[in-house]
């Protein structure tokens, strides 16, 4: 098959483009001819500001290059990651008429949220899902800007009424079901989202575990919920010690829990190999998200080398982990209900837990199973491509 990965790197290096490469090499190793379309963000302050708000909502030129390259390369199917905000969702139509199916990945909630996360003043907020994005702009949800804010809700409005995303992609990816049920919420057409997860690759193999000690892995920042794990371990600390890694704005809250409370060690930044290894060895993986989130990778990350999650009950964490098979769920931002969770878990058999968690992997995770589900969905949307004008 013949595949054009397109992707709008953003200029801090995020999920999304490990994801796209990731698939890139998994589809060239497969055997398919895969070439890439990508703009960078870092153009973007060399762009005038009208010009970008103008090419937000429509980029003419992009969606002709594109039509260009398809025509060119003969592409079955052309792979969509992110087109925000160098490309926009004009390039649908364009790829579609010049002869390819169309798919886009859904890694987080732009089309519903001009923020994209679906969280707003330290909470949970649906107020523009499948409603006029007028919140977004009263509120200035995208970079804290009015105009900002208004041109991402012009771009949502703009292809919502011009049936952009209804009838010029030819297959959705939601990450998880979750996700899925938000954007038919939100008016995606339900037959033709699809959910795939991403995978992890290379296998990392599974853990020894044993090592006697809890550990938070994750951007240092409220919504990231690292205050209630260090509330939480204020109480926990002489049952299980916590290694907590990462850096954000509350790096010096966590630098202070290190040095007062009991059993509680901030270790900072750390290398993929580094964090790795901490996870093969460590009793459970801490994640308090008190956002949706898209697709953890820090959750198949432990559950690649078995290591048991204790998430908080919201968003995507809700279906990722099994509460008494691979770990426990609590309610998000309430620190005495993870201590109660990460109590039951503790008088659990934490070695079946383990060996659970690394089938969950192996079922749902590895590369093998990604390639078979994403070429189901390519020919999904290439029968759709076909059967509808």
């Amino acid at each position: 098959m013949n595949i054009l990965l397109v992707h709008n790197f953003y200029q801090q290096p995020g999920g999304e483009d490990v994801v796209f490469r990731a698939e890139s090499s998994l589809l060239s190793g497969a055997g398919h001819y895969v070439q890439e379309y990508t703009v960078t963000n870092d153009d973007v302050s060399q762009t005038p500001r009208l010009t970008l708000a103008a090419h937000t909502v429509w980029n003419a030129g992009a969606a002709s290059r594109l039509a260009q390259e398809v025509r060119r390369g003969a592409f079955d199917v052309v792979h969509f990651h992110n087109t925000f905000p160098l490309l926009s969702p004009a390039v649908y139509s364009a790829v579609r008429s010049a002869g390819a199916a169309t798919v886009q990945t859904l890694h987080n909630y732009r089309l519903l949220c001009a923020n994209a996360l679906l969280f707003r003043d330290g909470h949970v907020c649906e107020a523009c899902v499948g409603r006029l994005p007028l919140p977004a702009v009263r509120y200035r949800c995208y970079r804290n800007s009015l105009g900002a804010s208004a041109t991402v809700a012009a771009m949502q409005v703009t292809h919502r009424m011009l049936g952009t995303y209804q009838h010029h992609v030819d297959a959705y990816i939601a990450l998880t079901d979750f996700a899925r049920d938000k954007f038919i919420q939100g008016g995606l057409p339900a037959g033709r989202l699809h959910v795939k997860p991403n995978f992890l690759s290379p296998d990392p193999g599974m853990g020894q575990g044993g090592g006697g000690y809890a550990l938070f892995i994750g951007r240092l920042t409220p919504e990231k919920g690292i205050r209630t794990v260090l509330d939480a371990w204020k109480e926990l600390g002489h049952d299980l010690p916590l290694k907590v890694l990462g850096d954000g704005p509350l790096r010096a809250e966590a630098e202070q829990a290190g040095s007062q409370l009991p059993g509680v060690t901030y270790l900072g930044q750390r290398g993929r190999d580094e964090v790795m290894a901490l996870a093969a060895g460590a009793e459970c993986l801490i994640f308090p998200s008190e956002w949706y989130e898209g697709f953890p990778m820090t959750i198949v990350e432990a559950l690649a080398v078995g290591l048991p999650v204790i998430a908080s009950r919201v968003g995507a964490m809700q279906h990722l982990i099994k509460p008494g098979v691979t770990g426990e769920h609590f309610t998000p931002g309430d620190a005495a209900d993870l201590i109660r969770a990460v109590r039951r878990f503790l008088d659990s058999d934490r070695q079946a837990a383990r060996s659970r968690a690394r089938a969950d992997f192996t079922d749902h995770y590895t590369s093998a199973e990604n390639l078979r589900q994403l070429m189901y969905i390519y020919d999904q949307a290439r029968q759709a491509h076909t059967t509808r004008p």
